[in-house]
């Protein structure tokens, strides 16, 4: 069995590579090839077979390690997350790659796309940006929208999609590849400038463990190709953590850290209703905050839709427990990352804009 795996140095692709790796050693098994943008950074270590063949996706011509003939298995994990995104960005980051992998594939091939949770689900009027994206709230969701149309439209063999939630480290240890996301969350609270949270804090907050989103990802690769397309979505549902408990979850385990090392505990900062951010709270902030209070705010006001949504998820597959994922990837960050997580927190104060 030959399987390619796009994105192999993303934070999910590498967690694919290795899962994938770990299945096919010691034995004869799949033929695991992994394509990268960048190259291996000198004097670090890979595991996980022979270098990943470098190819910007979308950019440059497959290289002629990957052409020939078609892949039993494609795993697409490489793509652009950014909320950020225009839609011409979203489409050269994520469409136009995903038809440069799909060229590919032959009528056998299983493709394995990785999509998102948030292409599904319930929007609230106030999470949208405009006509340009098409009802859903960024480029990043727009395109994975478009992509799972072309993987259902234009791909003659069997497809799996699988649509994570927010993705956070692993369950045991919370280890992960690299901090993004809603990492981002965590030191904008130790130093004060997550002053407030804004959403509902009785929203639902949906997250996963990126070694159970792999394992969802290779045991589909490694199994039998389904009959039809098949959608996998991973999440909580009802069981998922709700807002509230993200945040408290989050300043009890900084807190923990902080208190080993004899510094003072952060204080839990308040929840703001989303309507009454954006109608009062806001246009303040854009007046009497400084410049780098400001970008805080444009940086925590794109998790607000994810993490207090009216409605969970309906998964096919389970995450149990999202609270000890919450914890667990919140510490693995503190201990990584000691100098911010034991910093001092900076109350924000109003400049005079005038």
């Amino acid at each position: 069995m030959r399987i390619l795996v796009t994105g192999a140095q993303g934070v999910v692709g590498t967690e694919v590579a290795e899962r994938l790796a770990a299945e096919a050693a010691g034995r004869t098994g799949p033929d695991i090839v992994r394509t990268a943008r960048r190259a291996v950074a000198t004097g670090t270590t890979d595991n996980n077979g022979p270098a990943p063949v470098l190819w910007n996706i979308g950019a440059e011509p497959a290289p002629d390690p990957l052409t020939g003939r078609p892949w039993d298995v494609i795993v697409h994990t490489a793509a652009s997350t950014r909320w950020t995104m225009s839609r011409q960005e979203a489409t050269d980051a994520n469409i136009r790659t995903l038809r440069a992998v799909l060229a590919l594939a032959g009528p056998d091939t299983h493709v394995v796309h990785v999509s998102t949770a948030y292409v599904g689900g319930v929007r609230a009027p106030e999470d949208l940006r405009g006509a340009e994206f098409e009802g859903y709230r960024n480029g990043y969701e727009w395109s994975k929208s478009v992509c799972e149309e072309i993987v259902a439209t234009d791909h003659r063999g069997p497809a799996t999609i699988v649509r994570p939630p927010l993705v956070l480290g692993r369950r045991e240890d919370g280890r992960i590849g690299r901090f993004s996301g809603p990492y981002s969350l965590f030191p904008a609270l130790v130093s004060g400038l997550a002053a407030v949270v804004v959403g509902d804090p009785d929203g639902y907050a949906e997250i996963s463990a990126v070694d159970e989103v792999a394992e969802v990802i290779a045991g589909a690769a490694l199994g039998a190709p389904p009959a039809s397309p098949l959608t996998e979505v991973i999440a909580a549902g009802q069981d998922s953590m709700r807002l509230s408990d993200l945040v408290r979850i989050t300043c009890d385990t900084l807190n923990a850290f902080r208190a080993e090392h004899g510094v003072d505990p952060i204080a839990q900062p308040p929840t703001v209703s989303t309507d009454s951010w954006n109608r009062f709270f806001l246009p303040l902030a854009a007046q009497w905050l400084s410049p780098v209070q400001q970008e805080a705010v444009k940086l925590l006001a794109m998790f607000q839709s994810y993490t207090s949504m009216g409605e969970p998820f309906e998964p096919t597959r389970k995450v149990a427990d999202p609270g000890g994922v919450m914890a667990a990837s919140v510490l693995h960050w503190a201990r990584s990352k000691p100098r911010q997580a034991l910093g001092r927190t900076v109350p924000w104060t109003l400049i005079d804009a005038a």
